[in-house]
């Protein structure tokens, strides 16, 4: 190896941290070549992370270390997001860190990379794409091993539970999840609720939020909130709610709620 390649190599794992993939494209972006690569993989600093990434020698990744690399190397808006945002943050007590399920959340042209996707993770990674919400706002920072990411904030990662219902997420538990959120800032969710395109989600958190006692909705102003026209129904022979035109579970609406 020449007298370059040990600078460089010590370059790069300086200004990475560990726990994360380094996927191939950006590399080849700060000048490592992929004969560069093929050197170091052959000195055991790097070793192969699937098609189109590798990471350091022996280095255990988890999924935030991919999303780390999504992020910060590849610029994409990739995030953990609903249920997962909600655990990572310790915003639902019933919510473990390592969850089975990984929800993640990307704009609508977002694709993950083939080194993502075929990759055997711990946890079952569920990716949603969509443009219900707008990419920046409600995000916030989220420090894990030695680097941080950007995850859903909890009023966010609420609206995309609801997003999520109620194929992967009852609405039941996301009542039981809304009740932990009684510390939101109201001009965050005001902006999000003001931004959020979907009918469904706006309608239903603003009910669960008033269902659930919290103070900070006296805050909202709901006459900029556009929540749509008609009816919506999300259980059979339930209870209609007329002030958000919606009918829920009879047991939802006359808080008999079954214990857990």
């Amino acid at each position: 190896m020449s007298t370059e390649n040990p600078t460089k190599i010590n370059c790069l794992l300086q200004k990475t941290p560990s726990g994360v993939v380094l996927a191939s494209n950006w590399l080849s972006q700060q000048g490592y070549s992929p004969e560069l690569i093929r050197n170091y993989k052959n000195s055991k600093w790097l070793a192969t992370f699937g098609n189109g990434a590798v990471k350091r020698y022996n280095d255990q990744v988890d999924y935030l270390g991919a999303v780390y690399t999504l992020q910060k190397q590849l610029g994409l808006s990739v995030h953990p997001g609903a249920k997962t945002a909600l655990g990572l943050l310790g915003r639902a007590h019933y919510l473990e860190m390592n969850q089975q399920v990984v929800y993640l959340f990307g704009n609508e042209k977002e694709k993950l990379p083939t080194w993502f996707k075929k990759y055997h993770w711990e946890q079952q990674v569920s990716y949603y794409t969509s443009s219900f919400l707008p990419t920046a706002p409600g995000m916030t920072e989220f420090s894990h091993k030695n680097f941080s990411i950007l995850v859903s904030s909890p009023a966010r990662a609420m609206m995309e539970c609801l997003y999520l219902m109620p194929e992967e997420v009852s609405l039941y538990e996301c009542y039981e999840l809304m009740e932990g959120l009684n510390n939101l800032v109201p001009t965050q969710v005001q902006q999000l609720l003001e931004k959020c395109t979907s009918v469904k989600v706006k309608r239903l958190f603003l009910y669960l939020a008033e269902k659930s006692g919290h103070e900070w909705v006296k805050f909202l102003d709901k006459e900029k909130i556009d929540l749509g026209k008609g009816e919506r129904s999300f259980a059979k022979q339930g209870v209609y709610v007329p002030q958000y035109q919606i009918t829920v579970t009879k047991d939802l609406e006359d808080n008999e709620l079954p214990k857990v």
